[in-house]
């Protein structure tokens, strides 16, 4: 195992989990959580720049982020680094290899960040007796059809700004969901990382962000951002 990564001694329940509404089906009876307490085997905790899991590998278990932050990225022929997601906290992992069994992607931690393992084929021979368990796995995965397709449709017909302006209102929507503040919350990922994503030069992402600022809608520094004007950034996504 890599050095980066490190176990955690602590077992908390999913019962007990401030992140169960986020990622577990909240209709589960005490009995039927408990079922699924035994199948989350560990809880493991990686340092920044680890990989939670590489391209190619056995595909094995989803994973459950408890805290922190990751992103996925595919590697060109030629070096490049493509990210194809941002995962926080409340959200599951490793779904692109269930077709395959192999994943298609890496894993890599944005910051120390601790996720609970969850073994596919336990978890599949649960959801055939839980039909709630099994719901919410087909919702989980109808969210990331929904996701695909909203990619798609910001990097094939909107400019620059859109892309950025979607992008940010995004993680407001994700950050509000959990509790935290939906106007001031720290970018975990890279300038360059976030145009790689949407598709822009890191070059675009700086002006476009400066731009953002100037005009009143945001504050900026370094990570830390502040929405001053979250309609005026709804407003540049709106149908023309």
């Amino acid at each position: 195992m890599q050095q980066s990564v490190y176990s955690s001694p602590l077992k908390t329940a999913c019962s007990a989990c401030n992140l169960r509404e986020l990622c577990l089906p909240i209709e589960l009876s005490g009995s039927e959580m408990t079922r699924l307490d035994a199948l989350v085997t560990r809880k493991t905790a990686y340092r920044r720049g680890a990989n939670l899991y590489r391209c190619g590998e056995k595909f094995h278990s989803l994973y459950a982020i408890r805290s922190g932050f990751f992103k996925t990225q595919v590697l060109h022929e030629d070096g490049r680094e493509q990210v194809t997601g941002f995962q926080m906290a409340g959200e599951i992992i490793g779904m692109d290899a269930i077709s395959s069994d192999i994943h298609t992607c890496d894993a890599v931690a944005l910051e120390d960040s601790e996720v609970c393992e969850i073994p596919f084929a336990r978890l599949e021979e649960l959801s055939r007796e839980i039909p709630a368990l099994q719901r919410h796995l087909h919702r989980i995965l109808s969210r990331e059809i929904v996701r695909d397709q909203g990619i798609m449709l910001l990097l094939g017909s909107m400019h620059a700004e859109e892309r950025l302006a979607a992008f940010l209102l995004n993680l407001s929507q994700r950050f509000a969901a959990r509790g935290y503040s939906p106007t001031a919350f720290q970018l975990r990922m890279t300038r360059q990382e976030i145009g790689s994503y949407l598709g822009l030069k890191l070059e675009t992402v700086s002006r476009t962000l400066s731009q953002f600022q100037l005009r009143g809608l945001i504050r900026i520094q370094n990570k830390s951002l502040q929405f001053l004007d979250i309609a005026g950034l709804q407003a540049l996504i709106k149908p023309h």
